[in-house]
């Protein structure tokens, strides 16, 4: 469905007083309860959700991020496994772009979307198998050249052309809200691949990069993954490349020792 052309002077003041609650709970936003307790409230009677999807990153080279809002039990951001919502997020993203990048409605039912092909074995997955509806659209950071996507589901057929107004109206300060959150700290993977049992003395952040870099990603590319610049990346692998030399250095004079 696409959206008709916005006009406020159609709506009530019941309908007008309420955006301007929602917009004036919105910019106090700090946290994952906070956007949490934002969506379930005003929220609910213009955009009626059980699941709120939102990714952003750089959707054409799958360097991605999502964060996942939902008051059901259990249905949370997954830490685990980030590359699991690529499949569902590339489809997603695939429908907004051919739709010129407007918000549109979908019955899932009908489309297949997220019963084809795949699916997510976790929580979210098993609750996505009982959504009849979602809305969707997105925004395109033009000086990042990065795109942010936000998917509501819902469990019935409520989220129709009457709500894709309301998605117009509000996207820009569930945005806002959204880039409020800090981000959930990404997984730190085990490095016993490539250096052994423990971290030889590496922080956290290093040894996640260390995994990023053992997957092939360039500094720019970690940079986008983990929300900082590239030149910071270059810095912590300067670090990361001392430590693993006073490492290296270390085990073979305890070799020596022990001949």
């Amino acid at each position: 469905m696409i959206p008709e052309k916005i006009k406020f002077s159609s709506f009530s003041a019941e309908h007008l007083q309420r955006y301007a609650k929602i917009i004036e709970e919105g910019v106090t936003v700090r946290s994952h309860v906070d956007l949490l307790r934002w969506l379930q409230g005003e929220v609910q009677h213009c955009l009626p959700h059980e699941i709120m999807l939102a990714a952003w990153g750089d959707f054409d080279s799958n360097l991605i991020q999502h964060d996942v809002v939902s008051a059901l039990p259990g249905v949370r951001t997954d830490p685990v496994n980030p590359t699991r919502f690529s499949p569902l997020l590339g489809d997603l993203y695939n429908c907004w772009v051919e739709r010129d990048k407007t918000p549109y409605t979908l019955d899932i039912g009908t489309s297949g979307l997220l019963l084809e092909g795949w699916r997510l074995q976790c929580s979210l997955g098993q609750a996505l198998q009982g959504m009849r509806s979602s809305l969707l659209h997105g925004i395109s950071d033009k000086r990042g050249r990065h795109d942010c996507l936000y998917v509501f589901f819902s469990s019935k057929n409520n989220l129709n052309s009457s709500t894709l107004s309301a998605i117009e109206i509000l996207l820009p300060y569930l945005d806002t809200a959204l880039r409020g959150v800090a981000p959930l700290p990404h997984p730190i993977l085990p490095l016993t691949d490539t250096l052994g049992s423990d971290v030889h003395g590496l922080t956290g952040r290093e040894a996640e990069i260390m995994e990023w870099v053992k997957m092939g990603k360039t500094n720019a590319e970690i940079g986008i993954i983990l929300s900082i610049s590239a030149f910071t990346v270059k810095n912590h692998m300067q670090h990361i490349f001392k430590k693993l030399d006073v490492y290296n250095r270390t085990r073979a004079v305890s070799k020596m020792e022990a001949i």
